[in-house]
C-alpha cells in the first residue's frame, strides 16, 4: 500500500473519529457507478465529508472538485489533494476563452466520478443558494452518468467560526434517489428540480 493511499485512510478515519461521517443512502444504493454526486456547501470539510461517508471502493473513483489557486500553493496541500484525494482542479481566476468545465468534462471522459457543489461558494444560510449552469452542461453532455443529490447535515457546526480546533459533532450525508436532465428540460427548470432534490433530502427540523 502506497503512502498516498494510507493517508487517505487515515483521514477517512479522522473524519469519520471527528464527525461521525454517516452515509444514509436512501434513493441509491452505494455502487460503483460512475455519478456526480452535487451537495449543498456549507464548509470547507464537505468533500471531506462526502468523500469519506462513501465505501472505500467508490473513494477509489470518486474525485473531488478543488480551487487551483488554494489547494496548490504549497507542497502538502498540492501532494494531498492530488495524490490522496485525486482532485480535480478547476481555476477561479479565468480568461474568457477559457472553459471552467474542461477538467471536469474530462474526468468524466475517462471514467471517473465527481463530487460537485452547484452553488459555486460556501452559504451559511441553510438552504443552497441557486445553483449554476455546470451541472446542467455536464448532463447534457454525459446523460448515462448518474446524477446523486447529497445533502450534508451538521458539518457547519464542527469548525465554529473563530475555532482552530474541530468540535466532534455528529455529521450526516444523505444521498437520495438519481436524477436525469429530461428531454427538452430548459436550463433553469432543471437547476431548480436539481437544487429541489438536495432540499429535500434535509432532515426534519434542522
Amino acid at each position: 500500500m502506497s503512502r498516498a493511499e494510507l493517508m487517505g485512510l487515515l483521514l477517512a478515519f479522522i473524519a469519520r473519529l471527528i464527525t461521525g461521517a454517516q452515509g444514509h443512502w436512501k434513493g441509491c444504493p452505494p455502487k460503483a457507478e460512475q455519478r456526480i454526486y452535487f451537495a449543498n456547501h456549507q464548509s470547507h470539510l464537505d468533500w471531506v465529508l462526502i468523500w469519506a461517508a462513501l465505501p472505500r471502493d467508490l473513494r477509489a473513483v470518486t474525485r473531488p472538485i478543488a480551487a487551483r489557486d488554494y489547494w496548490t500553493s504549497s507542497r502538502f496541500k498540492q501532494w494531498l489533494t492530488t495524490d490522496v484525494f485525486h482532485a480535480v482542479y478547476v481555476s477561479r481566476a479565468r480568461t474568457q476563452d477559457q472553459d471552467p468545465l474542461e477538467p471536469l468534462v474530462q474526468a468524466l471522459a475517462s471514467g471517473d466520478s465527481l463530487v460537485l457543489f452547484p452553488e459555486g461558494t460556501r452559504s451559511s444560510k441553510g438552504l443552497p443558494q441557486a445553483f449554476k449552469s455546470g451541472l446542467y452542461h455536464l448532463a447534457a453532455q454525459f446523460p448515462e452518468v448518474q446524477l446523486i443529490p447529497a445533502w450534508i447535515a451538521n458539518v457547519q457546526r464542527v469548525m465554529p467560526k473563530g475555532e482552530v480546533v474541530p468540535v466532534p459533532v455528529l455529521c450526516t450525508v444523505t444521498f437520495g434517489a438519481p436524477i436525469q436532465l429530461r428531454a427538452g428540460e430548459e436550463k433553469g427548470a432543471f437547476l431548480a428540480r436539481a437544487r429541489g432534490a438536495v432540499v429535500e433530502l434535509r432532515p426534519a427540523g434542522s
